[in-house]
């Protein structure tokens, strides 16, 4: 019985040891992170150092660009959706090569943004002008037309 007992204390140990080691793991990669957040999802802590994931807008500096009535591109994903995760690869160099920015919003670290911009699913497209949604492109959506959507709002 006192082997059963010693072995459960090993075990439990050990589980400690590594919940220990994998929390502080992800608090260190989070630290000094561009949410200004403590603590951040698992899998946006793995996009931090992606050059996809560099153009992070966060609430409060949409929300001014937005009553400063300003144009803009804003892409709205979370780093759990498979379709944002094809998508973002495809999107940003095409935003790049046409000279277009993209503001990213991060709806798993910030989900008051399902609401307050109206999101059903991810990822989001949308173009704001002057401020207000002028048009949307939702799911995934072959290159062309990313790019399409790009060049349409970027002329008007």
């Amino acid at each position: 019985m006192k082997k059963i007992i010693i072995f459960g204390a090993i075990v439990l140990a050990i589980f400690g040891a590594i919940t220990f080691l994998t929390k502080y793991q992800q608090n260190e990669a989070a630290k000094d992170n561009p949410y200004g957040k403590d603590e951040l999802h698992p899998e946006t802590i793995k996009q931090l150092n992606d050059p996809n994931y560099s153009s992070l807008i966060l609430p409060d500096e949409l929300e001014k660009k937005l009553e400063n009535s300003e144009d803009m591109f804003v892409y709205f994903y979370s780093p759990t959706c498979p379709h944002c995760q094809a998508t973002t690869p495809v999107l940003m160099p095409a935003a790049k090569d046409k000279n277009v920015v993209i503001h990213q919003f991060n709806l798993l670290e910030f989900e008051d943004g399902w609401n307050d911009y109206h999101i059903e699913s991810t990822p989001t497209l949308v173009y704001f002008k002057d401020g207000v949604e002028q048009q949307r492109l939702v799911g995934s959506q072959p290159k062309e037309k990313l790019e399409q959507f790009l060049e349409v709002n970027k002329e008007n």
